[in-house]
């Protein structure tokens, strides 16, 4: 009996520079009959042919900060890049963030929602703009795929994340406003939807996220951050520019949409196709904001570790009191 062994496809990973791009390499040259090569996106594409094109740094905010770019700079060159290689499938890592948050969006997001990103965000305006380039990259030709994913806030480990911090400090700053849920999902977890999507040759739009979400008060309780006193919402929007102006703020003036207004996701369409959440979101966000250890002590345990301190503040003042009597006795009786 003769057995015909499956093609290999050829994929080409572009924009690793960071954790979350080498994760999502290392899980996709894991995959079985796939042949990966590897690049961060700044050397140009050899004259190669490549079935699979996964995008991972167009929508690395920080990657995109630390070195002046624009996520459409970004689209360009990887629909350059697509061409040149003619590549059928592409796999791009976007952001839920391109739903905007407003008052009115359902809980959670389906991926047929509507795009409404903040317009004064540029990150969000562009990431969206980005993912109609893309869409129109596969109209080009008949039989190409797109794989779009919309991930929460992407977290991990090995940096804190500029727009989970921004979102955090922005939580509770409004009178008389509650702060909006949050959804954090830890790089694993992004890096096995991709998998995923190569592997299945998954064809849409899908929302990456954990189940549920953290409610705005227990991100800022377990941010560890000072109480700080909430201002009239036009006041807030005036300081919180011109903190940002002034670089004495972390939260860029259209972000301050998204920590007040919902924006979170369902998941069910790519648990569908087999993946699954790994990490919490609660625990993504711990792991990846250094969040301070006692905001993760139940209030139990608190007030056991209250009453444990207690008894020995009492033990240590007693100890000490007997300790000066008995000296003042001795001398005494001399």
């Amino acid at each position: 009996m003769t057995t015909i062994a499956e093609p290999v496809r050829r994929v080409y990973v572009r924009g690793v520079r960071g954790s979350l791009g080498y994760r999502v390499a290392d899980r996709v040259a894991d995959l079985p009959g796939v042949d990966v090569v590897i690049a961060s996106g700044d050397e140009p594409v050899d004259d190669e042919s490549f079935d699979v094109v996964v995008e991972v740094g167009i929508a690395d905010h920080d990657v995109l900060g630390e070195r002046g770019e624009s996520v459409t700079v970004g689209a360009e060159g990887l629909l350059d890049d697509a061409r040149r290689v003619g590549a059928r499938h592409l796999v791009v890592v976007s952001s839920a963030m391109v739903y905007g948050a407003l008052a009115n969006n359902p809980i959670p997001l389906t991926e047929e929602a509507v795009l409404r990103p903040d317009p004064t965000f540029v990150y969000a305006r562009q990431l969206a703009a980005a993912e109609a380039a893309v869409e129109a990259w596969r109209t080009e030709e008949a039989g190409r795929r797109v794989t779009m994913l919309r991930p929460a806030i992407p977290i991990a480990e090995e940096g804190t994340s500029s727009l989970a911090r921004a979102l955090t400090a922005g939580s509770g700053q409004v009178f008389g406003e509650t702060s909006a849920p949050t959804q954090f999902v830890h790089h694993d977890d992004v890096a096995s939807a991709v998998a995923v999507a190569v592997e299945r040759s998954l064809d849409g739009v899908y929302n990456v996220a954990p189940d549920g979400s953290i409610p705005g008060d227990r991100v800022r309780a377990l941010s560890g951050q000072r109480l700080r006193l909430p201002l009239p919402g036009r006041l807030a929007d005036v300081v919180g520019a011109l903190r940002w102006r002034f670089q004495r703020g972390p939260i860029p003036p259209g972000l301050r949409s998204y920590t007040r207004a919902p924006w979170i996701v369902a998941n069910d369409k790519l648990r569908a196709e087999g993946w699954e959440p790994t990490v919490t979101n609660e625990q993504a966000y711990v792991e990846g904001t250094e969040a301070k250890w006692w905001t993760m002590i139940t209030p139990k345990r608190r007030q056991e570790l209250a009453l444990a301190g207690m008894v020995g503040l009492i033990a240590a003042v007693l100890g000490t009191t007997v300790y000066f009597a008995r000296r003042w006795w001795r001398r005494r009786t001399r």
